[in-house]
Formats: structure tokens, sequence, C-alpha cells
């Protein structure tokens, strides 16, 4: 490839890449030379700078239509756009909480954390625009390796050394059955360009060859569901959650499982969704009752055990597989606005998430513990925010008038739009989300009902309000007026260029 060659690239596509990398290496570089006594929370602030200028510079392209250089690897099509989208608003509410945690004890490797985020947030966007097996498993392991050390980051402290590690193994594991199942699609068809591939295995049809292509797909979906934290592989979430930081936890529990369902889209839809010459159904449709069982036990699994935890985050693990449950029946339904219903979900997700989290971050500070306990008489002492942490629990609930409604409902109507329809699935989402009430109404009686421990108020650093008032907002916004979220995509047409 010659330098004319290069020139020729429409390169502004990738420039909310180009400024997180740039951004990344400045922070790095800063931290390197800025002395010890110095407080890193400037790099915080560097670097929420940073995420809301590739924000703006995404916006900029927002209206442009499906662009694809260096030989089709990197593509900035509706689907890429739209989901950068979240994983850029979702780390910039990540970043505020980052700058204003300050744990009891001291982290010695403050400003490494900053740049570590980014280049993980810099893996999961360029999932988004891959258009090939080689960049998409790049971006994958660059959000990988980024999100251990990040869970790794207080290096004296016992939960997070063991998070760390199971981190590490079962990640290991997982990214190695992912690449068995690329190395599949791979020798089957000669090529590691999605587009290609996708072609190819729509132009030829041979009974021999659907058995490795299902050996491929179950491959490649078992090692992104871990990823996913759906069960039953998720046995890495709840100590990881445990040991890990609050904003860390909140990265993983938001951007690094959008980035999850983004490469599952990316890569299962794209292959495995064309219906071959000579066949009825796609590889994708008739292997979607394992998806669907995969889904029912995630939803099941994850609600029940919640049922028996005391500490908080280990109960939002729970709860974070049992969404992904949630999720997994939109992509087992294959409905036609199955990307728009997994969207909505992730965007309500994302507020309603890293909102409960933010509040979580205070009270556990303030009490140096994370059991249930700790929220005893939060509306006494700061009624606010407890009433905060109620429009955050009733939206993970799916209570009508917020967010986390809608979102169920749309993937719930999405379960019976197809054929044949869903039904069963559709009664265990039913079923678990009203499982689900319990261990989430268990903090409301700890808010409203249990006698006050301590009578001083709890301290409110700005960032912490800021993300508090901004996830309410969305999450009330979005469960009175959902078509604010749908006007957002409107330019994508049903995301029809997503194949194209």
């Amino acid at each position: 490839m010659d330098f004319e060659t290069l020139l020729s690239y429409q390169w502004g596509v990738m420039m909310p890449e180009f400024i997180i990398l740039g951004v990344a290496v400045a922070l790095s570089l800063i931290d390197l030379f800025m002395p010890e006594d110095r407080n890193r929370r400037l790099l915080g602030l560097f670097a929420f700078v940073g995420v809301a200028v590739s924000f703006v510079s995404l916006l900029g392209l927002w209206t442009t239509g499906v662009t694809s250089i260096l030989d089709d690897t990197f593509r900035l099509d509706s689907f890429a756009k739209s989901f950068k989208a979240l994983l850029l608003i979702g780390s910039a509410l990540v970043l505020l909480l980052a700058i204003h945690y300050e744990p009891n004890e001291r982290i010695a490797y403050r400003g490494e954390f900053y740049y570590l985020f980014l280049t993980a947030l810099l893996g999961a966007m360029m999932m988004a625009s891959s258009g090939d097996l080689i960049t998409l498993f790049v971006g994958l392991e660059l959000l990988s390796i980024s999100s251990y050390i990040l869970v790794a980051i207080r290096k004296k402290h016992t939960l997070a050394n063991e998070a760390a590690l199971k981190y590490v193994i079962t990640g290991s594991i997982a990214t190695a059955i992912t690449l068995f199942g690329m190395s599949y699609i791979f020798g089957f068809t000669g090529s590691t360009n999605i587009k290609e591939i996708a072609q190819q295995l729509a132009s030829t049809y041979d009974e021999n060859h659907q058995y490795i292509l299902s050996v491929a797909f179950l491959l490649t979906f078992i090692g992104l569901s871990f990823k996913l934290a759906a069960a039953p592989f998720h046995m890495w979430a709840p100590d990881v959650y445990q040991g890990a930081t609050t904003p860390v936890v909140s990265f993983l529990s938001v951007v690094s499982k959008t980035a999850g369902f983004i490469i599952v889209l990316r890569l299962i839809v794209s292959v495995f969704a064309q219906t071959p010459a000579g066949s009825s159904a796609s590889m994708l449709m008739t292997l979607a009752p394992y998806i669907a069982f995969l889904a029912g036990a995630t939803m099941i699994i994850g609600n029940t055990i919640a049922l028996r935890q005391r500490n908080v985050k280990r109960m939002l693990a729970y709860s974070s597989v049992a969404h992904a449950g949630y999720v997994l029946v939109a992509f087992a339904s294959l409905s036609m606005f199955m990307f728009e219903a997994i969207w909505f979900y992730l965007l309500a997700y994302l507020f309603m998430t890293i909102g409960a989290f933010a509040i979580l971050q205070v009270v556990s500070k303030h009490h140096d513990d994370e059991d249930i306990s700790v929220f005893a008489g939060l509306y006494r002492r700061s009624p606010l925010m407890a009433i905060a942490m109620t429009i955050f629990l009733l939206s993970l609930a799916g209570i009508p008038g917020t967010a986390g409604f809608i979102g169920k409902m749309n993937i719930f109507l999405g379960a019976f739009i197809v054929e044949p329809a869903h039904y069963v699935l559709a009664s265990i989402m039913v079923i678990t989300t009203v499982i689900s009430y319990v261990y989430y109404f268990g903090i409301f009686v700890q808010m409203f009902f249990r006698p006050v421990e301590h009578t001083h108020r709890l301290e409110w650093p700005p960032g912490v309000v800021t993300v508090v008032v901004v996830c309410i907002i969305g999450t009330v916004a979005l469960g009175v007026f959902p078509n604010i979220a749908y006007d957002f995509l409107a330019p994508f047409q049903h995301f029809s260029d997503f194949l194209q």
C-alpha cells in the first residue's frame, strides 16, 4: 500500500477514535512527567473533555453515509454510530464518578486509571466499526486487557487481586474459545472480511457444511457469552464486581457489556443471519432455540441468586446477569426491530445502572462497607438521593413510567411479533422480572423503613451529583417520552445499512 493510497482514504470517519487515542497518549506522557505529589484529578478532567470532544465529532458524522476504509476493515455505518454514542455517553459518566472517587485506602497508581480506561474505550469503539475478524479481535483484546488491569488497580487490596485473577483466567479461556470459533469461520470461507464471509455463506449450501458452521457458531457465541456475563458463563461477575472499585464496576457493567453485545451483533448477525441458497432458514434462525435457552437460564439464575445477596455490588452483579438475559430475549426473537430494542434497552440500562452505582459509591465510602444495611435511613440523611435511588431501582425493576419499563416492553412485544412466537421465553421474562422486585425493594425497605445509624448528612461531590441528575433525567425522560431515543435513530432507517 503506497502513500498516495493512504492519503486517498477518508480518515475523517475515524476522528472519534483518533481523539480518544490522542488523549490517551497525552495522558500517559503527562502522568509520566507529573510530580508524584500532584493531584491526578486534572488527568480525569482531561480524559472527560477528550470523551466529550470525541462525542461531538461523532455527532458531526451522524448523517454521513456508509463509509468503508482500509479494505473494509473499518466501517462507519448506522450500527457503529449509534452504539459508539452509547459507549461515549457511558464513559463520560463513569469518568465523572472516577474523578471524585476517594477510597479509604490510597491508590498508588491513580494516573494510570484514566488512560487505561481510554484504551479500553478505544477497543470497544473499534469493535463497533470493525468489518474484519482481525480488527474485531484486536478491539476485543484491547478492551479485555485494559479491563483486567483496571480491576487490579488497587494493587494491595486482597479482594481486588482475587477478582483480577479470576477475571484474567475466565477471560483468557473465553478468548481462546472465541478465537477457536473464528478459526472455523476463516477455515471454511478462507477470508477474514465479515462482508465476504457473509456473501460466501449465503451463496453456498451443503448439509455437511452446516455441522461445521454450527460448531463455529456455538464456539464463538459461548466465548462471547463470558463478556456478556450470561449464565452459565457468569461466574466471574460477582467476585469482580465486589473486588473492583465502583467506577470500574460501572464501566464493566455498562460500557463493557455494551461492547459485548456489539461484537455479538456485528459478528453473529452479519455472518450467520444470511439464508443460504437452497435453504429455508438461516443458521441464526436454526440455532435460535439455543440462544433462547441461554436467555431463559440467564434470567432465572441471575434473579434467583440475587435474592440471597447482602453485598450490594454482588446483588447488582447478578442483576447485571439477569439484564443480559433480557437483552438476549431480543436477540433470540430476531424480530425486525431487534436492533432498536437492544439499543434502547442498553441506553436505559446505562442511565439506571450508573446512577445506582453513583449513589452506592458515596454511601459505601461513608460506611466503609457495601452491605445492604448501609442504605438504612438514607431518606432521613439525604432525602433527595434516596428518591433518586428509588427512581433507578424502579427502572431496574421495570416499573411503568421509567426507561426500564419501556425497554422491557419493547423486548417483550418483540418476542410475539415473530413466527413462531416465543411464549415460554416471554413468560420467563415476566416471572423473573417479578422475582427481581424482591431484592430491589429490599433496598427500599432499608432507605425508608430502617432506623438511622448515623445522623450526620452525607457529602455529595459535584461530579457525583451531576451524574445522578443526568441519569434521573435520562431514566424519566425515556420512560415518559421514549420517542426521544427513536428520533435520535431516525436517520438510520432501522439500521438498513448494517449488511451493505
